[in-house]
């Protein structure tokens, strides 16, 4: 086999790259455009075909000044199937930051541009090869902070800080050594086998992992504080970097229980004892994501671990989820990987999904089925309902475009079609294929036909044809009731009928469970719905009381329509119904209902105050206030808002008073802080900063006075100024202090300033801690603030491409969420939609990010 991998480049680059290659020792003379080639597929497809027994020893010199460069020596080591003409290794570095390459022992001028470094195919031979690299990491994935720095190379990112093959696929080992100032800590994949002083530095060696995919390589060094516990036989540490005691005390026993929990459940679900050598995690001040699942050592962002004194039940649950996400990922995701990021999706919804029933036990006071839908359901359906939706599982020609793939579709829709399909398969039989798929695929990769011709083989239903619905093809049916009775309500036939909003004439098979009855009492009908009518019998004879909810259960995904007579009765007894997870199903029904049309803001608002006044299920009320809120900034005219202000008010802060639990209030208590408004609430919130009050059972905590005082800012309390200065001298860690110091300009009074903080984020610099740039984004696009920045819109999306180019995966998104956030003008509406009019080539990933997030914006901006 003669097989040119750079030939494929250039077929699948297309003609930004000209080039001829020599008989030498370089590649010859290529012209350049200066911009990233990424790694197409066709090419990771090339590559594997050819590359085996990859590994990697890798060498940094980290200096402790943050402007230091940080250098290293890349040794790499592979089999070849057999001859190549020329072999690409990525680096996403400038041309300066490769230094010395050898090929085999014999020194190599190679070439190098957009992101590749192409090996001449004379220095390389079948069988094992060796390379050796100099190098200057760039600082894009090395997250660099004053005295401390971690990795996070997802999804291709470990490519800017070393040449390697950056593709999921080729597994491989690594042996990791850091030198280091000596009074840092180091923490990696593997354990530390060796460290040896040098002065005033170190060298610390780490030994060797399991086969991992580079995108899950990673490591942390700086001044961390090191908690030791033993979990399962485990000797695990927590890195962290929490200087509040009383804060490190009331979290750390439940953090390590939770992932003793996690741990204990995944090996006996699996059958798989926990597939690495260590377990560690680092816990990260402003990390950009949750969490990430690098095998033993995985990383948390800080305020999802340590939880401060307002934590709500939704908070604790989500602590609770998130690391056994991340647990499960060490079996999901780690020890089998997929072949290709079409495939993230699979890692994602194994992990939520496994979340699921592992947090159960830990919670048995809570209706896990409930929180299963609205966990899920809600956020699942604001992409699906928007134009731009997309299926579960989409076509990845490129691996830099790998960071569009992510978002609600793969994190909550993706968990509930796989309920669905453990349903349909039967739950014994899902969890034999499972373990059947680990045990086939361990420490290699594996794609989503592999899973579905393993489960096909133990379900007696269709499971290729049910994936090309609900796995291939974007969307939710609509789903309605078709109802015949007579004089007396006696049921004659009753029937689901579905639609397929978008034309296509689907049928979506799936389990759906119709409630019939009032708020005394009812009848379920489960059914599953196989075609375009599917009839339910058992309801013959039956009477037309009531209301008829089609979704009574929770399992069906769809748009699901309330006839008329129901919809009056549900937004008249709604709060009166018995049963939680009706008035659940109830409030996602109406909400779909407002945002089609087929609900008054107005009567939602009334609706959403009587049920708020006695509501007592926390995670409904936290549904609730999500819907209330929105409606209340998005959906109703200037004047309703202030008339009901006032009520929404009263009602929060006399639920606040009278909650008895403190997850309660925290819930109450943060959503009083989102809409007060009138002078009595401020009063409130000045008060409760001041200390001069306070609320019973419920402390106000260092992080909430900050927040308060950034709320009171953003309503132009003149004192907020003072009160964010004084917070600021009263703080001695320094990362608190700095993000004080960059949020000020966001909220400030003078709308210059704000503007500047805009304009300041056109810096990459400025742009580092994303979760403050989001916070930021959100004060100066608040409502009480939308029509002072309506003209900071279209700037904000032409930073789009450049903010997913520069930024981790979820930034994209959440950063156009950011910019809408607090819009709902016809005139905002019509500056999103000229920006695409007037892009017509502008990438469609982004395109769908955009109205995705512009949904709302859509929908309220057509109620005027």
């Amino acid at each position: 086999m003669n097989m040119s991998i750079t030939e494929t480049l250039i077929r699948s680059a297309a003609a930004a790259l000209v080039f001829s290659f020599a008989a030498s020792c370089g590649v010859g003379e290529i012209e350049d455009d200066g911009s990233y080639a990424g790694l197409p597929h066709v090419l990771a497809r090339d590559r594997s075909r050819v590359l085996s027994d990859v590994q990697y020893r890798l060498k940094f010199l980290l200096p402790e000044q943050r402007e230091a460069s940080v250098e290293g020596v890349a040794t790499l080591e592979f089999s070849l199937k057999d001859r190549v003409d020329s072999l690409v290794l990525d680096f996403r570095a400038p041309t300066e930051y490769l230094g010395a390459v050898s090929v085999n022992g014999e020194p190599c001028k190679c070439e190098f541009l957009r992101g590749q470094i192409f090996l001449p195919g004379e220095l390389l031979r079948a069988g094992t090869n060796q390379v050796i690299l100099e190098f200057r990491a760039d600082d894009v994935a090395l997250n660099r902070r004053e005295d401390y720095l971690y990795t996070l190379f997802v999804p291709d990112r470990a490519a800017t800080a070393f040449p390697c093959f950056d593709k999921p696929d080729l597994k491989a080992v690594f042996r990791l050594e850091l030198e280091v100032p000596a009074s840092w800590t180091a923490v990696s994949n593997a354990a530390v086998v060796a460290e040896k002083p040098a002065g005033d530095r170190r060298s610390m060696l780490f030994g060797e992992t399991e086969p991992i995919s580079t995108y899950l390589f990673a490591f942390a060094a700086g001044d961390f504080q090191v908690e030791n516990y033993e979990l399962l036989g485990l000797q695990v540490r927590m890195f962290h970097r929490e200087s509040r005691r009383e804060m490190r005390l009331a979290n750390l026993e439940a953090i390590f229980q939770l992932h003793s929990t996690a741990l204990s459940w995944l090996e006996e679900y699996t059958d798989i004892p926990y597939p690495f050598s260590k377990f560690d995690f680092v816990v990260i001040p402003d990390f950009q994501f949750g969490g990430m699942e690098h095998p033993g050592a995985v990383f948390y962002k800080a305020s999802r671990l340590f939880l401060k004194e307002t934590a709500t039940q939704n908070d604790l649950l989500g602590r609770a989820s998130l690391i056994a996400h991340e647990v499960a990922h060490m079996w999901f995701g780690d020890l089998v990987t997929m072949s290709w990021f079409d495939d993230v999706w699979m890692k994602e919804v194994f992990a939520n999904f496994v979340a699921a029933k592992v947090v159960n036990p830990s919670f048995p006071d809570v209706q896990h089925d409930l929180r299963f839908f609205l966990e899920h359901y809600p956020a699942a359906y604001a992409i699906d309902r928007s134009s731009g939706t997309h299926p579960i599982r989409q076509e990845l020609a490129n691996l830099n475009e790998a960071a569009s793939l992510y978002g609600a579709i793969i994190y909550q829709k993706a968990p509930i079609v796989m309920r669905q399909l453990e349903a349909l398969v039967g739950a014994e039989e899902f969890r034999q294929g499972m373990r059947e798929y680990l045990e086939e695929f361990r420490f290699g990769n594996a794609s989503w036909p592999d899973l579905i011709e393993i489960l096909d083989k133990h379900s007696k239903e269709d499971t290729r044809a049910w994936s090309r619905v609900w796995v291939e093809e974007e969307g939710r049916p609509a789903v309605s009731i078709e109802i015949e009775a007579d004089a007396d309500g006696v049921i004659r036939q009753l029937a689901l009928k579905q639609r397929d909003p978008l034309g296509r004439d689907r049928v979506w098979l799936q389990p759906m469970t119709v409630f019939l009855g009032d708020p005394r009492q009812g009848e379920y009908f489960p059914i599953w719905t196989r075609g375009v009518i599917s009839e339910i019998p058992d309801a013959q004879g039956g009477r037309r009381d009531g209301a008829i909810l089609v979704n009574g259960a929770g399992w069906g995904y769809a748009l699901t329509i309330l006839d008329p007579g129901s919809q009056r009765l549900l937004l008249s007894e709604l709060p009166r119904f018995q049963e939680p997870m009706i008035r659940a199903v109830a409030l996602v029904s109406l909400w779909d209902g407002l945002l089609e049309g087929f609900v008054k803001p107005s009567d939602f608002v009334d609706l959403g105050f009587r049920t708020l006044a006695v509501e007592q299920n926390e995670l409904i009320l936290q549904r609730l206030l999500d819907y209330l809120e929105k409606t209340y900034w998005r959906f109703i005219e200037d004047q309703e808002r202030k008339e009901v202000s006032k009520r929404f008010e009263t009602t929060l802060w006399t639920r606040l008073e009278g909650a008895q639990t403190t997850t309660a209030k925290a819930l109450f208590f943060q959503a009083f802080c989102s809409i007060a408004r009138s002078e009595e609430a401020i009063e409130k919130l000045i008060s409760l900063w001041e200390g001069s009050s306070e609320i019973a059972g419920l402390e106000i905590g260092e992080m909430d006075r900050i927040d308060l005082a950034f709320e009171l800012a953003l309503r132009g309390v003149p004192e907020s100024r003072d009160m964010l200065l004084r917070e600021l001298e009263q703080q001695d860690d320094p990362e608190r202090r700095q993000r004080i110091e960059f949020l000020i300009p966001s909220v400030s009074f003078s709308v210059e300033d704000r503007r500047q903080f805009f304009q300041s984020l056109a810096e990459v610099e400025n742009r580092v801690y994303e979760t403050w740039v989001l916070e930021g984004l959100r004060y100066l696009h608040h409502p009480l603030r939308a029509e002072e920045s309506i003209d900071l819109l279209e700037p904000g999306l032409e930073l789009l491409l450049e903010v997913e180019q520069t930024g981790s995966i979820f930034f994209p998104k959440r950063w156009v969420d950011a910019l809408f956030s607090g819009h709902r003008s016809q005139e905002a509406a019509a500056t999103v939609d000229n920006f695409l009019k007037g892009r017509p080539s502008y990438p469609q990933r982004l395109v769908l990010k955009i109205r995705q997030s512009a949904d709302l914006l859509y929908r309220a901006a057509g109620r005027r």
